[in-house]
């Protein structure tokens, strides 16, 4: 079984299962879950970060069998995207806080949503990752403007002060990820036009040296 995992995969193992059981301590818990802000922009990235490094660690033969169905990244980056969506609902923050069901099916999903962006990410290509971000960042954004200017308590474990920060630095990261990932995909066009122009370039010289 050791000689089907590689040694980076498994540090990234061991680093995944030694992240979760971190958080998965009462105090840590606690403390992640003590605000609205810090509940959805410190323990879901983390918790999602645990998935994608586990999904690292999958054996070649795990990621041709989840490769069949999940084709050009569609299937992963789809559920990745209803995950988030049904995650960032108040009333589930709110159960899960209060139903340990829930708060085990939070933590299982993350997880998932971490795998899932982990391979699918490079299968997906500039098109379909697009798409995902084109759906997934409006939705953040939109999220974030109804916490901001909702003059209610949309989740009653959490003041509406930290409602409103959550709200703003969601519509900040939404930002920040779309012009990050157009930057990306300005580069990666220049790249490929420069990449598809050299042969033509290069032939006029090679004719000359013969």
């Amino acid at each position: 079984m050791k000689k089907l995992i590689r040694p980076t995969s498994r540090r990234a193992l061991a680093g995944a299962l030694a992240l979760l059981s971190l958080l998965a301590l009462p105090p840590a818990r606690h403390a992640l879950e003590s605000s609205m802000s810090a509940h959805m922009l410190v323990q879901f990235p983390l918790l999602a970060l645990c998935g994608f490094m586990l999904a690292g660690a999958l054996p070649q033969q795990g990621r041709e069998r989840v490769a069949k169905w999940n084709a050009y990244g569609i299937a992963g980056l789809f559920f990745a995207a209803v995950t988030l969506a049904i995650l960032m609902i108040p009333r589930v923050l709110d159960l899960a806080l209060v139903d340990p069901r829930i708060e085990l099916a939070k933590w299982l999903a993350l997880l998932l949503c971490g795998a899932a962006v982990r391979l699918s990410w490079r299968p997906a290509g500039l098109l379909v990752q697009g798409f995902f971000l084109g759906n997934t960042l409006p939705m953040m954004a939109v999220a974030g403007q109804l916490y901001e200017d909702s003059p209610l308590r949309l989740c009653n474990a959490y003041l509406l002060g930290d409602q409103a920060r959550l709200g703003r630095m969601l519509m900040a990261i939404a930002l920040v990820v779309a012009i990050a990932w157009f930057a990306q995909l300005v580069l990666a066009l220049m790249r490929r036009d420069a990449t598809a122009g050299l042969p033509a370039e290069a032939a006029p010289s090679l004719g000359r040296r013969r």
